[in-house]
């Protein structure tokens, strides 16, 4: 017989494990996201000595399917073999802790936010899809704005721990130490450099991608087709890839500005001007022809300006 102080037993044993699981769970999505992070960081760092316009292996001549000549600049392949004979193996996961940071950092935040955000949305009656699409839309703008701002510091100490492969600095050491050279040199402003841009560019990124996928799904996509819905589970997903091409200027911007003047060699002359703004980068970038630096890994081109030089 069961006890009048617990007439439902194991009602009590389910309410005692549940919070032991949400933890459970927690851990192993800030566990996956730290793997991911330090998998992919070669890959980035890479990307982001390009976006600072550092070329430290010549280029060669090859030939375009069109039998045109062109010059190629290394893919990512050798570029990161560069790096491993400069500082070895481990080199390649310079600034990675800073990220491995952001990302848990991120991953709270959002999880956090979104909850209070889904409490508030439960409220709310939605009259029509698009009305839908665009409180939805909203609120993901709200949650990655947020994340960004926790979490833009630790991205500009990676980026400037990465960017000391260009003059062979070392300046920006472990965490603690580029925390108190920023505050001491820069204050709070300098954990924020390049914050403008890159929120805008996610911004931009967030509403064009769910309106786009929104209308094909809606007026594109024939509801008589058998394949509709398999068709519209893939629609933001494509509309994803096709966003972030014309949002990647932003983030170049971004990189950019997180190293511009702060000492390094990659963010002063002769490698790179010194920027008032980061619309003054973008204006430089854009009359160079290079805002898209960095969008790819393999088969990069010398852009036609450099190429006109060189003829000259």
């Amino acid at each position: 017989m069961e006890s009048p102080e617990n007439p439902s037993g194991k009602a009590v044993d389910v309410g005692q494990d549940a919070p032991a699981t949400a933890v459970d769970v927690d851990t192993a999505v800030l566990l996956l996201g730290a793997g991911v992070t330090a998998v992919t960081h070669p890959l980035l760092y890479v990307k982001l000595l390009i976006q600072v316009g550092h070329e430290p292996l010549p280029s060669t001549v090859g030939t375009t399917m069109f039998g045109r000549r062109v010059l190629y600049l290394p893919g990512f392949f050798s570029y990161a073999q560069h790096i491993v004979k400069v500082d070895g193996k481990r080199g390649l996961f310079r600034g990675l802790l800073p990220r491995v940071v952001s990302s848990a950092i991120s991953t709270v935040v959002r999880s956090k936010v979104k909850q209070q955000v889904d409490i508030l949305s439960k409220r709310e009656v939605l009259q029509t899809s698009l009305r839908k699409v665009v409180k939805e839309t909203s609120h993901e703008i709200i949650i990655q704005c947020l994340s960004r701002v926790a979490t833009h510091p630790f991205h500009v100490m990676s980026v400037r721990c990465m960017a000391q492969f260009v003059g062979r600095e070392v300046e920006y050491g472990g965490m603690f130490s580029c925390i108190v050279k920023i505050f001491k040199e820069e204050g709070l402003a300098g954990f924020y450099v390049g914050l403008v841009p890159n929120v805008a560019g996610e911004v931009l990124f967030i509403w064009c991608c769910n309106l786009l996928a929104h209308f094909i799904d809606t007026y594109a996509v024939d509801e008589s087709f058998s394949q509709a819905s398999a068709i519209r589970s893939y629609t933001k997903f494509v509309m994803a890839i096709a966003v972030s091409v014309v949002t990647y200027p932003f983030m170049l911007v971004a990189d950019v500005m997180a190293v511009n003047d702060c000492g390094l060699a990659a963010g002063l002359p002769p490698h790179s001007p010194v920027f008032k703004s980061w619309m003054h980068c973008w204006n430089h970038l854009s009359n160079k022809g290079l805002l898209f630096r960095g969008s790819s890994f393999f088969f990069r081109r010398v852009p036609v300006t450099s190429l006109v030089s060189i003829g000259d």
